[in-house]
């Protein structure tokens, strides 16, 4: 298990890397505007992501001129970013243990990834990492079941097979932000978007979650015909092109370090 990740991730991660970078939504881009505003970078800087992933969100950070150190310690993920150019640099390690100077980076952004971190550890070492003064940006995009009450049957179908997984819906995160002496929660706001989907992308969206790759094959494959049956009467239609529109709400927060 690299670098201690939890199994769901080093094994579900590893398994689903196509399906993920498919299927797995980013972040609408007035969000992303938002975020580095609050997080006071510009072009030129140095931003530290921490669970990058596949690059999803790195892309965007490269796309507006900024240096990105990719943290990812699931290799097959990690191959994904070493394609994206020379602005971005891919690392293996985890956020508890930067290998990385004092001031390394400007921020940090961490998305739908810092629940799967010991949070008061990772909090300390970015406290080391970062310029002083710098700031933290975190993002989750959750599954709008408001605004599409079938996501509640889907929810049905995923939560018993989650097992110790971590969600960073259980706040473990926040508590951790109001415990540190060294930050504190600056700002947070909310978006809500809609994914442009197909049945077949959805199918795969459920496949790339992590407890759900990890399934043995013959439990997987079962929940996703189940996943289809349900996106089939949703969308009116079998069909793996059929249009299916996933809207979610893009949850952002900012932390400040606490003045001295």
């Amino acid at each position: 298990m690299a670098h201690g990740v939890h199994p769901a991730a080093a094994v579900g991660f590893t398994a689903a890397v196509d399906v993920y970078e498919a299927s797995r939504p980013t972040v609408p881009p007035q969000a992303v505007d938002w975020l580095l505003g609050e997080l006071r970078v510009a072009a030129g800087d140095v931003v530290l992501e921490l669970g990058a992933g596949t690059g999803k969100f790195t892309r965007l950070l490269a796309e507006r001129g900024l240096g990105v150190v990719a943290v990812e310690p699931v290799a097959a993920m990690r191959e994904r970013l070493a394609a994206l150019g020379p602005s971005v640099t891919p690392l293996d390690a985890v956020a508890e243990d930067l290998p990385l100077a004092p001031g390394a980076a400007r921020a940090a952004v961490a998305v739908q990834a810092f629940h799967w971190v010991d949070a008061p550890r990772a909090l300390e070492e970015l406290h080391r990492v970062l310029e002083p003064g710098g700031r933290i940006g975190l993002a989750w995009n959750e599954r709008d079941a408001d605004a599409a009450p079938w996501q509640q049957d889907l929810d049905a179908l995923l939560e018993p097979r989650r097992g110790d997984t971590p969600t960073h819906r259980d706040g473990a995160w926040r508590a951790a932000v109001e415990a540190s002496p060294r930050y504190a929660l600056l700002e947070s706001r909310a978006w809500r978007w809609v994914q442009p989907m197909t049945l077949g992308l959805l199918v795969d969206r459920v496949a790339s979650i992590s407890f759900v790759a990890s399934l043995p094959e013959r439990e997987r494959a079962g929940l996703l015909d189940e996943v289809r049956e349900l996106a089939a009467r949703e969308a009116g239609s079998a069909d793996a092109g059929a249009p299916l529109d996933l809207p979610y709400v893009a949850e952002l927060h900012v932390i400040a370090p606490v003045a001295a």
